[in-house]
């Protein structure tokens, strides 16, 4: 029999948002990088809520979806979306060159998010 709360535990999705431009032109690592320092941050400030917590506990059963927006301009546009809907995100800015690259939502039930990430493909 599952604790209380797995069941609910287990639909929570983590969406990260790479640039699909950056992905195709800096080197694989440095896109990685990215995305990790995103996931971080979001989990940092949103470390609190209980769905963060939970989706933490999952371990290896974490789920994650990285998805691609094709330039800076469709990120900025996402993250004022998020913003709008009060949808908890961090968007990383690499530094010292000041370039959005990389969004990442705190731990939601996929039903929650996904209207607002749907024309967003995977990333390749």
């Amino acid at each position: 029999m599952a604790a209380p709360g797995a069941a609910g535990a287990a639909a929570l999705v983590q969406y990260v948002v790479l640039r699909g431009d950056l992905a195709r032109s800096w080197p694989l690592g440095a896109v990685v990088a990215q995305a990790c320092h995103a996931v971080l941050a979001a989990a940092h400030a949103h470390g609190g809520h209980p769905d963060t917590a939970a989706y933490l506990e999952l371990g290896g059963a974490m789920r994650t979806v990285v998805l691609e927006a094709p330039d800076e301009a469709a990120l900025t546009v996402l993250a004022e979306t998020l913003k709008q809907h009060s949808i908890d995100h961090q968007v990383w800015t690499e530094q010292p060159e000041n370039v959005p690259t990389c969004l990442a939502l705190r731990p939601y039930p996929k039903d929650q998010v996904h209207q607002h990430l749907k024309k967003f493909k995977l990333l390749k």
